[in-house]
């Protein structure tokens, strides 16, 4: 890959490709899905852009690395944020040191200058202007416009893209008309036993039996009542407690104990008793319960001007 790349006279500093060694495990259809979305089966055709969504730390990701390696194509991968700037997201303008201004290309513009995948990592996490910015890319037009550096950049016929959104609160809503340019949409939901049994051994080789089947019968049971703890949550609790483990040398502390530390320092105190945590979780969005309407703040069920109060009871009444 070229270090610079010109454009219209603008000397443009590219980004680096981002290591994506790995192994996909599991899911092999959503894997098939994206693949798919990047093909390309005439000349008038070009590819898709899709949205690969679902709860944080699931393998979104990951997902698209799979797929960039499947198909052998450089990796950049964008962290988008909620004060990330179209600047942010195409070309920054940089004082060198011969104080003259120096212009480094984005992850993404890299991706799209040289034929690379870039993946917008957290897409729902940026703002409607960022968005803006790269509206033209995501559809039949794809190129983007530098206002910072006065160019138009095409992308590449080999330049492929997704973006990843998590399924939670701490984000923003989409535009409607970007949206309808990131399609179609890929759900990637949480992995089988055996799968996210794989995938903790995968990552944590090191790791017994024992302590590898409590925490993959921990997350198997959490993801049956509808809770967020992710293969990525496992990992992590996994590995702090094989570090307790070890540590503890001259007072030896059980495996037990060691991960029902892990569980509590990584996942919190609440993720101890995972029954009550789903009860408070139904509570918090509703559960059941049926919503009240105006008529049960101003009146009595008895009175006869509550709006739910039927013509036949009011016909008694006269």
């Amino acid at each position: 890959m070229h270090v610079t790349e010109n454009i219209d006279g603008v000397e443009l500093k590219l980004s680096h490709p981002h290591d994506s060694s790995g192994e996909w495990i599991g899911q092999r259809e959503v894997l098939t899905q994206l693949l798919a979305c990047w093909m390309v089966v005439d000349e008038s055709d070009f590819p898709l852009a899709p949205r690969l969504t679902g709860a944080p730390g699931i393998g979104k990701t990951a997902l698209a690395m799979a797929a960039a390696r499947e198909r052998k194509q450089d990796l950049f991968i964008y962290q988008c944020t909620a004060d990330t700037r179209p600047e942010d997201l195409l070309v920054t303008p940089v004082l060198a040191q011969n104080g003259k201004i120096a212009y480094h290309a984005s992850p993404l513009v890299t991706a799209m200058l040289c034929g690379g995948v870039c993946i917008l990592d957290e897409g729902n996490r940026m703002n409607e202007k960022s968005w803006a910015s790269l509206a033209p890319l995501f559809d039949h037009r794809r190129y983007v416009e530098s206002i910072v550096a006065g160019i138009t950049i095409p992308a590449h016929q080999n330049f492929r893209a997704a973006v990843t959104m998590n399924e939670d609160e701490s984000t923003y809503e989409v535009p409607d008309y970007i949206l309808s340019r990131l399609q179609p949409t890929l759900p990637l939901g949480f992995p089988s036993k055996t799968d996210e049994l794989a995938i903790l051994q995968y990552h944590l080789p090191f790791a017994e039996p024992e302590m590898l089947a409590i925490t993959v019968d921990f997350l198997q049971k959490s993801h049956e009542l509808q809770l967020d703890f992710s293969p990525r949550d496992g990992i992590s609790l996994l590995r702090y407690a094989i570090k307790r483990l070890a540590q503890e040398t001259d007072h030896p502390i059980s495996k037990d104990q060691a991960w029902r530390e892990a569980l509590e320092r990584c996942l919190g105190e609440d993720a101890v008793d995972l029954d009550e945590l789903a009860k408070r979780k139904k509570r918090r969005l509703g559960g059941d319960a049926v919503p009240y309407g105006l008529g049960d703040f101003f009146f009595s069920p008895d009175d006869p001007l509550h709006p739910d109060r039927d013509d036949d009871d009011d016909d008694d009444l006269l």
